[in-house]
């Protein structure tokens, strides 16, 4: 703006522009402007108008407070960066995330995509509060998403902005830090028994032989859908009867042990190419990306879910991993035994199938017993002896 357009005030560096296009009660609208020099450079600054509500005191308090500020050798709101949009922290961190994470990352691009781009992707980062992660989550229950699969776009929101705070593109509160996260209650409870097991194999391999060998590999070995999806000729130590397990969830490779049934089924699938997948979808040759439709199908036929309404008691795919784990609680495997050969990062993951351990206590204490009559028969027999 000219300086003929602004006129000085009583406060010096305060000054006021006559709008002839603006009015307030039925007057011309009046702008404040303040003027301050910062490194010897002069600097103009709108502080608002009439009719939003200032006034000369308050410009006159604006001025002071930015000299307060230069004195202090504090940074001006002027100088301060805007902060980034969402979508650019978004896109940086799934760039990182295919060079550091599992499966390149493909599950948080997956997630990404689903629940947080459209929302805020074009909100800069101080413009997401607490209450839209609350809508959101809201929201997305609301749709019919599990708690686990919100939890997990939550997750995701929280690690793109703990990124961003730690690569310096943006300084302020997470504000996921206000929202409480959606109570879990999907750990699976039920498991097969030996003859339900022996029915779904069956069932499955008059379905699809591949879906019966992964099926297979789940409740013999354990393995997670994922990262039988992932498995690679180069993976398969027939000589030892190991596969070895290199991009699990926890992202810490491990080895399972095969079965005779698994080592046969193995064998007649690997090829001489080390990288080739073991499974492959059938549609493309490519990898996996889940299940197919038709092991619901065929637990459904079973009637295995007939009448459940409880998620955790339903039988899915991840059912055999977990049989397989309950499984060896029952023939009295430690719990760390059971935790190395899921592959679970701690303990409190693998405390689940403790109640279904023999008890270790009782029979203890029965030894205990045991031994302390069997040294007061044998005392006994020697008192008599030497009578």
């Amino acid at each position: 703006m000219p300086k003929k357009y602004r006129n000085a005030t009583k406060y010096t560096g305060v000054y006021e522009r006559i709008s002839k296009e603006r009015t307030h009660n039925g007057k011309p609208d009046v702008c404040f402007d303040i003027a301050y020099r910062v490194d010897g450079k002069l600097v103009w600054e709108k502080v608002g108008w009439l009719s939003e509500g200032y006034s000369l005191k308050p410009a006159r308090d604006v001025r002071n407070e930015r000299l307060r500020t230069i004195r202090h050798g504090e940074e001006l709101p002027r100088q301060k960066k805007k902060a980034p949009f969402f979508k650019n922290v978004a896109e940086r961190y799934l760039e990182w995330a295919k060079l550091n994470k599992t499966r390149a990352g493909a599950e948080d691009i997956s997630r990404y995509n689903c629940q947080l781009r459209g929302r805020f992707d074009d909100k800069r980062l101080n413009e997401i509060s607490s209450f839209d992660l609350e809508r959101m989550k809201a929201d997305l229950l609301k749709r019919g998403l599990s708690p686990a699969s919100v939890k997990h776009g939550l997750v995701l929101f929280r690690q793109m902005v703990n990124k961003a705070l730690a690569w310096g593109m943006y300084k302020g509160e997470n504000p996921i830090k206000g929202v409480k996260m959606p109570i879990l209650q999907n750990q699976k409870e039920r498991f097969l028994s030996h003859e339900e097991a022996n029915l779904l194999l069956e069932a499955l391999k008059k379905t699809s032989s591949q879906l019966h060998e992964m099926a297979l590999l789940a409740l013999h070995c354990g393995l997670r859908a994922g990262e039988i999806f992932n498995l690679k000729s180069q993976d398969l130590d027939f000589e030892n009867g190991l596969i070895t397990i290199s991009e699990p969830k926890n992202k810490e490779s491990r080895k399972a042990f095969m079965t005779n049934a698994v080592k046969e089924m193995l064998l007649a699938r690997v090829t001489e190419k080390p990288d080739e997948l073991i499974f492959k979808d059938r549609r493309h040759g490519g990898r996996i990306i889940k299940i197919s439709q038709a092991f619901r199908k065929v637990v459904d036929r079973l009637g295995f879910n007939k009448g459940v309404s409880d998620p955790r008691q339903f039988i899915t795919f991840h059912s055999l991993r977990h049989t397989f784990a309950s499984w060896l609680a029952l023939q009295g495997e430690t719990i760390i035994v059971i935790k190395e050969l899921l592959g679970h990062k701690t303990l409190t993951m693998t405390q689940r199938y403790a109640h279904l351990l023999p008890d270790q206590k009782r029979k203890a204490t029965l030894r205990l017993e045991n031994l302390f009559n069997k040294k007061v028969i044998e005392k006994t027999q020697l008192n008599l002896d030497n009578l």
